[in-house]
C-alpha cells in the first residue's frame, strides 16, 4: 500500500532537500518557497538560510502584535520597523563561564516605531513587542521538539 505523499496544512510544513543539495524546498498551507545555505557553507544562496527564517518570524510576529495593538488602542502608529540578528555569546551569569563552550543564543531586536507617539506610547509598544506569541514559544524554555522516523 502506497503512503500518499505528505503536503501541508494549516498546521503542517512540509520541507523537502534533495540527494547533494542544500537548498529546501518548504511548502506551508499553500505557499511554496525555498530556503539554501551561503555558498561559503556547500550551499547556492538562492534563499534565506534558516536562522533568517527563524529572525524572520519572529520579527513578522513582533510587528504584527505590535500593529494590533496600535490598532486597538487607536494610537497614531503609522509603520513599524523590526531590525533582528543573532549571535552566539559568552553567558555572563554562570558558574563555568571560564570553561570553553559556555555560550548562549541571543537575538537582538531593534524596534522603530513610526509616528506621533507620544513617549508613554512607545513605552507600552516596547513592553508589548515582548509579548509576542512566537518570542513567548523561543523564550518559554518549555518548548519540545520530538522527532519520530516515518517510512
Amino acid at each position: 500500500m502506497l503512503t500518499p505523499e505528505p503536503t501541508a496544512t494549516n498546521a503542517t510544513v512540509v520541507v523537502k532537500v534533495g540527494a547533494t543539495d542544500l537548498a529546501a524546498e518548504i511548502q506551508a498551507g499553500r505557499h511554496t518557497f525555498f530556503v539554501d545555505e551561503p555558498e561559503t557553507v556547500g550551499g547556492h544562496d538562492r534563499g534565506p538560510t534558516p536562522y533568517d527564517l527563524l529572525l524572520s518570524a519572529l520579527g513578522a510576529c513582533t510587528a504584527i502584535t505590535v500593529r494590533l495593538y496600535a490598532t486597538r488602542k487607536s494610537w497614531p502608529l503609522e509603520g513599524i520597523e523590526v531590525r533582528l540578528r543573532h549571535q552566539r555569546v559568552h553567558r555572563l551569569d554562570c558558574d563555568k563561564c571560564e570553561q570553553g563552550g559556555e555560550m548562549l543564543e541571543e537575538v537582538q531586536k531593534e524596534l522603530r516605531l513610526l509616528g506621533p507617539l507620544s513617549a508613554e506610547q512607545k513605552q507600552r509598544l516596547h513592553i508589548i513587542a515582548d509579548k509576542c506569541p512566537v518570542q513567548k514559544t523561543l523564550t518559554s524554555g518549555a518548548l519540545r521538539v520530538v522527532t519520530v522516523v516515518v517510512e
